[in-house]
């Protein structure tokens, strides 16, 4: 973790961005900031096949999210017209977190939320995210 943000307590985000193998899918895929995601486990769990899912490329993002590569963060859902699926970390819901912490659309800054509100934002974004248990697939 980057050493001027770990004085906060709470949990911290890695965010992916991906697309299918064919182009017709994306997803925003938010974790812990030190989880290891394996992208053909990922794929089965979300239907698409092993070995179909790949970072999208900065073009996609700009154009879904209006964001830079290395800017990846569920807050960029409100600029998305309901092409990105947003797959979320269960242990940001579970873990007894005061706060989750996100990039606010810069990669320069840090904010945090409460779960809750984070959640309430996310849906008022008319995004229901597909919320998986990573612990369980370990």
């Amino acid at each position: 973790m980057m050493p001027h943000i770990q004085h906060l307590k709470g949990a911290h985000s890695k965010n992916l961005f991906l697309k299918d193998k064919k182009k017709k899918g994306y997803w925003l895929v938010t974790v812990l900031h030190d989880r290891q995601i394996n992208l053909n486990d990922l794929a089965k769990q979300l239907g698409v096949g092993s070995g179909n899912l790949r970072f999208a490329d900065e073009t996609a993002m700009l154009e879904k999210l209006k964001v830079g590569q290395g800017c990846a963060t569920p807050l960029a859902l409100f600029c998305d017209d309901g092409d990105v699926k947003f797959v979320l970390d269960s242990a940001f819901l579970e873990g007894g977190h005061e706060k989750v912490y996100f990039h606010p659309m810069t990669n320069a800054a840090t904010m945090g939320l409460s779960p809750e509100d984070f959640l309430t934002f996310v849906r008022k974004t008319g995004h229901d995210p597909i919320i998986i248990n990573f612990d369980k697939n370990n």
